[in-house]
């Protein structure tokens, strides 16, 4: 018999099943967070002129890009699995909208204890208030919309999209708004007093986002370190280019503000957001062992410590120390803050694996004797 040579099956590398740098950033978000909070709510009035006041809440900027950025990470990856399982358009579209609503659902939830929180003297404007999650969810329903395409063609639906409520964001600012509810305008646009998380620019952190995920999904283990490498170069270019745009002195903009509704800042923050997250996957691959991580477990548990630490720095317990620290006063609260999140953290990660031990043995148990 004539011998047969081997049949040679080239698979694709596997993919990065597990994504210990998204949850260490997610960490690093939390934390950024908590200190911007936890200044905002304790520091004397008198002294939130001072350097040290003033860049905790400009570290503190960056926690809400950061976090929607990720949160369209995750739903980049939601679409990329949905779309490697052959899954339909429409199903991978209905995915992506039950993830937003679920969002909104939480949003609304956490006004509602916050306005229980404000008792005895609740106000409606602690329920209506346009909050990061209010935000994130109504991202999350326009740019479910992406889910109906394959990668390649995802990918360019997202970025277009996001450098389009960018572009237009100084536009939509100048309007008149006068004659809109509040509520429906802290939602598109930021205003002085409350809307500062509105579509209309913060979206566009949430479409580049979704970009990211898609691509940080399918990329192979062995490929991720040039991936990341693609990351800096990409995140250098967008900080360094939107910075020198930004100093030109004229605008296409009648009416911009750089704070709040400027193109050129939204690039900076999404390029930081890459070097970020690209420092952050040097970290856990290289400089650290894979183990127990207080930061990871911050960014496992991000939504429940955001709720926790909101209702504990802004809560009517915090009442008498509300305004009345001085900055070092106030940065050892917060350091007490944050150990406290790191403690609840731990906890509800201990809970969630022994309940979660003993519901796979329960199931293991009552399921089916093997033939």
């Amino acid at each position: 018999m004539a011998r047969r040579n081997p049949v040679i099956i080239e698979r694709e590398p596997a993919p990065l099943k597990r994504f210990a740098f998204l949850d260490w950033m997610r960490g690093l978000a939390v934390l950024i967070m908590i200190q911007c909070h936890a200044f905002n709510s304790f520091t004397r009035l008198d002294l939130r002129q001072s350097g040290s006041y003033m860049l905790t809440q400009f570290i503190g900027g960056m926690a809400a890009p950061l976090f929607l950025f990720m949160a369209g990470m995750t739903a980049g990856f939601q679409m990329e699995s949905l779309e490697a399982r052959k899954r339909r358009r429409v199903d991978r579209w209905v995915a992506a909208l039950r993830r937003a609503v679920y969002i909104l659902f939480i949003a609304y939830l956490f006004r509602f204890t916050n306005w229980l929180g404000s008792l005895p003297k609740p106000s409606m404007d602690d329920f209506l208030k346009v909050d990061i999650l209010n935000c994130m969810g109504l991202a999350m329903l326009v740019f479910a919309a992406a889910a109906l395409f394959d990668f390649h063609q995802r990918l360019r639906i997202t970025v277009l999209g996001a450098l389009a409520v960018a572009a237009v964001a100084p536009v939509m600012s100048g309007l008149d708004w006068s004659g809109v509810a509040p509520v429906l305008r802290d939602y598109l646009v930021p205003s002085p007093n409350r809307g500062r998380f509105a579509f209309f620019p913060c979206a566009a952190y949430l479409g580049f986002g979704i970009a990211a995920g898609s691509i940080v999904k399918r990329t192979a283990v062995e490929r991720m370190d040039r991936m990341m490498q693609w990351a800096v170069l990409l995140g250098f270019v967008l900080v360094f280019g939107a910075q020198y745009f930004a100093s030109v002195p004229y605008s296409i903009y009648a009416n911009a503000d750089f704070w709040r509704n400027s193109p050129a800042l939204i690039l900076i923050r999404v390029g930081i957001a890459l070097l970020l997250l690209a420092g952050a996957y040097v970290w856990t691959e290289f400089c650290t062992k894979s183990g127990w991580s207080w930061m990871q477990n911050l960014g496992k548990t991000s939504l429940m410590v955001y709720w926790v630490h909101v209702m504990l720095v802004y809560g009517s317990l915090a009442d008498p120390l509300k305004g009345s620290l001085t900055v070092p006063l106030a940065a050892v609260v917060t350091l007490l803050v944050i150990v406290l999140m790191v403690l609840l953290a731990e906890l509800r990660l201990r809970w969630k694996l022994r309940y979660g031990e003993r519901w796979r043995a329960g199931t293991t148990v009552a399921g089916p004797a093997p033939v």
